[in-house]
């Protein structure tokens, strides 16, 4: 089967998109508005919606788009002025949007997101209750992350792992990745005018991965390795994606005329289920337990439960429902769960069976360190 037949396959019953627009999309490199691009792909968006398609964007720009407005020479490198720019950057990023979609007809919301509201499964949940709800009144939901208040410590990290998150966040179809590049190269185009684009990448292994390099934009935060990595997170949600150039004219009809442009990117069949996707994928991990070879084996291959007997060592400082990574003797990380007891229960309880819990701790809140439910294989 041909790159083009499988893309038409997956492409066919299409109907939610998340699409992130980088900001080499939506500026030059002197952060001057591209104002032909904005208004080229709200032409393409509102061509998909007429088809019946439902839009997602998730949008970097705000601070690009800032440091032009407040006269900066360059790209701040502290908080406090990146927070300033993205206060006044964001304003006109959404002018932009507000402008172009209303020529259409077609309204937008903006919504911004933090890691405090995406890691809390009850804000999680109301966040995709706000974006159902604006799909299903016909508008465009533009997504950003708070930059004017988020600091590094609550920060999701990039707008490319945002719109990997974001697909899970509202059930989407498709992700599409926009960049000032055409894909994914086996070498850096800028550098070897003979580079060869890769149209279809069917599993990300570490070749592919090596293949993504470091970011090429003055202007933006994520390179390609931020794009392949939220590639990776959501096509283990069963999620296809395409990394394309927004740039290009006419790109989102393209890709759904099933044309071979950019860098497709298989679903996982064994798609994660929303919940373990969440965990997996959204939330960061804040410690991690080194299991033997006894609770990898039973974890592994009997589908069981982390018990305390099997923890070998803790790293880190965690609450109880925070998010670790388990990893085995060698160092390999094998899983990611929520815990049941914080690291300091757990340096006492570690290595022993679960009926001296309570003799150790005075109490015992479950038998389980990590319960198979909230357990994801990585």
């Amino acid at each position: 089967m041909s790159v083009n037949e499988i893309r038409i396959g997956l492409l066919k019953n299409i109907k939610r998109v998340v699409i992130k627009i980088g900001s080499s999309v939506l500026t030059d490199p002197g952060t001057i508005i591209n104002f032909n691009a904005f208004a080229g792909l709200v032409d393409q968006i509102a061509d998909l919606k007429e088809k019946g398609h439902e839009i997602v964007i998730v949008s970097s720009g705000a601070v690009a788009i800032g440091v032009r407005k407040l006269g900066m020479k360059q790209r701040p490198l502290n908080i406090p002025l990146k927070q300033a720019a993205a206060a006044v950057g964001q304003t006109g990023l959404m002018e932009n949007y507000d402008r172009f979609f209303k020529e259409k007809n077609i309204k937008v919301g903006q919504v911004l997101l933090t890691d405090l509201i995406l890691k809390n499964r009850t804000r999680f949940l109301n966040a995709r209750n706000t974006l159902f709800t604006l799909l299903e009144m016909g508008v465009v939901p533009i997504i950003n992350e708070n930059d004017s208040v988020v600091v590094d410590e609550i920060k999701l990290g990039d707008n490319d792992n945002l719109a990997s998150i974001t697909t899970n966040l509202v059930e989407a179809d498709l992700l599409i990745i926009l960049t000032d590049r055409d894909g994914l190269f086996e070498t850096d185009p800028q550098k070897d005018k003979n580079a060869r684009l890769i149209p279809l990448v069917k599993m990300i292994t570490k070749k592919v991965e090596a293949f993504a390099g470091g970011s090429i934009s003055s202007h933006g935060v994520g390179g390609m390795t931020t794009k392949i990595n939220a590639a990776q997170n959501a096509t283990k949600y069963g999620i296809p994606v395409i990394i394309a150039n927004g740039l290009a004219p006419n790109i989102l009809g393209f890709i759904f005329a099933g044309k071979e442009v950019g860098t497709f990117f298989l679903p996982q069949k064994a798609a994660l289920a929303g919940r373990k996707h969440w965990i997996a994928c959204t939330l960061k991990a804040k410690g991690t337990l080194v299991i033997d070879n006894g609770a990898q084996e039973a974890i592994l291959k009997k589908g069981k439960s982390l018990l305390a007997i099997g923890i070998a060592k803790i790293d880190g400082q965690f609450k109880f429902g925070d998010s670790v990574r388990i990893v085995n003797h060698r160092g390999k990380e094998i899983a990611r769960g929520l815990v049941n007891y914080t690291s300091a229960e757990l340096g006492k309880i570690r290595g022993k069976s679960t009926a001296e819990i309570e003799r150790i701790l005075g109490y015992k809140h479950y038998d389980e360190v990590i319960n198979r439910d909230d357990l994801v294989l990585v």
